[in-house]
């Protein structure tokens, strides 16, 4: 008889006590999530994923002492590689958009709403704990429409590892920056879902990104895509699996 996964192990930051205490309950019911430690703050968030090393961090953008935005910047910066440490999935509502962008460039994996269903908040904890992102196509436009307004020189360096991309990789990352899930890539190219995934752990891998949420954002940082343009046409139909 094989040994049943450990639960997925779960640290929720918010610094409403209402909050915190439905989302713990709401895990808790289930056998394959444990909820290890709660904080009322970002700065306790550090503290604490530094002393149980969760999995998944439940993450509230407003918070004293230190916002989520900057705890999870802290948290991302003190793993050892890119695909240690904690995943964080942002509680945010409606509201918050102009947050989007900084969130996922301190190293957030998606975007939760604080209205979630029960279903929709185990499956958006699973599917961080596996490794990959939650960023749906409403919050990819709102990421765009942030960039689009940035000035540029508040934009990054260049991503390295950019040139070493095959044809394909490429036209699969300016896929994944549509907001295309897996399935929704390999219907588009014709090709399988586990070549998509191949071809999306090979473009991480080149450019040193620890998921999926952060080749978006690569993708408009380097101007592969640009918002407003046909630039996403560019790229597709060149090169093969």
């Amino acid at each position: 008889m094989s040994t049943p996964p450990s639960p997925i192990r779960v640290v929720i930051a918010d610094d409403h006590l209402v909050v915190r205490s439905g989302f713990a309950a709401l895990l808790d019911s289930r056998p394959d999530f444990t909820v290890v430690r709660t904080a009322a703050t970002g700065a306790e968030a550090v503290r604490v994923c530094a002393e149980v090393s969760p999995d998944v961090v439940l993450m509230d953008v407003r918070m004293p002492e230190m916002d989520g935005i900057e705890a999870t910047r802290r948290l991302v910066a003190a793993a050892p590689t890119e695909s240690a440490g904690p995943r964080v999935l942002v509680i945010t509502t409606f509201d918050l958009d102009e947050y989007v962008y900084d969130a996922l460039r301190a190293g957030a994996s998606g975007f939760l709403l604080k209205e979630v269903t029960a279903e929709r908040l185990f499956d958006a904890v699973r599917v961080v704990a596996a490794g990959d992102a939650l960023l749906a196509p409403g919050i990819t436009r709102r990421l765009i429409g942030t960039f689009a307004t940035m000035p540029a020189k508040a934009r990054v360096a260049p991503t390295p590892g950019l040139a070493s991309l095959t044809a394909r990789e490429t036209e699969v990352l300016l896929l994944v920056a549509e907001g295309l899930s897996n399935p929704e890539v390999a219907d588009r190219l014709r090709v399988g879902e586990e070549t998509v995934k191949t071809h999306v752990s090979r473009i991480l891998t080149k450019l040193e990104l620890r998921d999926r949420t952060q080749a978006v954002i690569a993708a408009y940082e380097n101007g592969l895509v640009v918002p407003g343009s046909r630039t996403m046409d560019q790229g597709r139909g060149r090169g093969t699996v």
